[in-house]
C-alpha cells in the first residue's frame, strides 16, 4: 500500500496530462492557421493540489489532402499536499517544468485541406481522424525525491476518432491507448513500469450563432496496472470522468475558454477535480 500511494503521487502530473478530456480533437480549420493558447488549470485530489500554467502552440497543415495539426504543450507545475498512509505522513512539494507533450493529428476523411477563402464555404458532415501524442521526459525530476512534477518516462498515445455534424450540434467519439516506458530511477534505483491505459471519450457540442460553443464530455479509462521492480503495486484502473467546456469569442482572433471536469467513479481512488481557464489567439491561414 505504501508503494501504491507513492506511485499515485509521483505520477499525478503525468496522469492528468495523459487523461485530459479534449473536445474537438478532430475538426477542420484553414491550412496555415496558427493557435497560441495560454492558461492555468488546477487539479485537486484529497488534500493534494496540482496547479499548472501552460502554453500551447498549434499549426494547421495539409496531410495528404486532408487537414491536420501539430501541437506542442509546455507546462509548468506546482504540486503540494499531505495525507497519511498507515502511520506514515506523505508530504508532496515540487515545482518546476513538467514534461512537454507533442501531438500530431491527421483527418482521414471529411476535412479537406482548404485555404481561408475556400474554408468559408466548408460545411462539416462526418470527419474521421487519427492522432498520436508523446510526452518528452524533460520535466524536473529528482530520483531521491518522492514527489516530482516530471515523470522521468515517456508516454506514447495513439488515437482514432470521429465527429458527426447535425445542424449546430457535433457528436464526437474517440478512443486511445496510453503506452508508458519504464522509469528506472523511481525512489532511487527502483524500476517503475505500467501497463497501457485504454480510454474512450465522447462529446456533445453545441455551436451558437456567434461561433461560441459549449460541450458536455465523458470519458472512461481502464488498465494501467503498475509494478515496482516487477512486483504489482496496484490493480488495473477503472475511471469515469465527466466535464464541460465553454469557448467564447472575444473577436475574430481571440477567445476565452472555461473548462471543468470531475471523477464519477474510480476503482483505485485516484479521482480528482479539475478546473481551467485559457486564452487563445489565432492568426495566419492560406490566402
Amino acid at each position: 500500500m505504501r508503494f501504491f500511494w507513492l506511485f499515485l503521487l509521483a505520477t499525478f502530473a503525468q496522469q492528468i496530462n495523459a487523461q485530459e478530456i479534449e473536445a474537438r480533437i478532430y475538426s477542420n480549420a484553414p491550412v496555415g492557421m496558427n493557435f497560441a493558447t495560454g492558461g492555468i488549470a488546477q487539479a485537486k485530489s484529497g488534500t493534494y493540489k496540482l496547479t499548472t500554467e501552460a502554453l500551447s502552440l498549434t499549426h494547421v497543415l495539409d496531410v495528404a489532402g486532408q487537414s491536420g495539426r501539430i501541437s506542442l504543450l509546455l507546462p509548468y507545475s506546482e504540486l503540494s499536499g499531505t495525507s497519511n498512509a498507515g502511520n506514515q505522513s506523505l508530504n508532496a512539494s515540487s515545482e518546476g517544468m513538467s514534461d512537454p507533450v507533442i501531438k500530431l493529428s491527421a483527418n482521414l476523411y471529411g476535412a479537406p485541406a482548404l485555404s481561408a477563402e475556400e474554408f468559408k464555404n466548408y460545411r462539416q458532415d462526418l470527419i474521421i481522424g487519427a492522432s498520436i501524442a508523446a510526452s518528452i521526459p524533460w520535466g524536473k525530476y529528482n530520483s531521491d525525491q518522492m514527489i516530482n512534477v516530471g515523470a522521468n518516462r515517456w508516454f506514447i498515445q495513439p488515437g482514432l476518432g470521429a465527429s458527426q455534424a447535425v445542424g449546430p450540434w457535433r457528436f464526437e467519439l474517440a478512443g486511445m491507448a496510453t503506452i508508458y516506458t519504464n522509469n528506472n530511477s523511481f525512489m532511487g534505483n527502483n524500476t517503475l513500469s505500467q501497463n497501457p491505459i485504454y480510454s474512450t471519450q465522447t462529446h456533445v457540442i453545441y455551436y451558437f450563432a456567434n461561433t461560441a460553443w459549449i460541450s458536455v464530455d465523458a470519458t472512461y479509462y481502464t488498465g494501467g496496472q503498475s509494478y515496482i521492480n516487477g512486483a504489482p503495486i496496484s490493480g488495473s484502473q477503472e475511471n469515469w470522468r465527466y466535464g464541460t467546456t465553454l469557448s467564447y469569442p472575444i473577436d475574430k482572433q481571440n477567445s476565452v475558454r472555461l473548462s471543468a471536469s470531475t471523477g464519477g467513479y474510480s476503482r483505485t481512488n485516484n479521482s480528482y477535480d479539475l478546473y481551467g481557464i485559457s486564452w487563445q489567439y489565432r492568426w495566419g491561414g492560406s490566402p
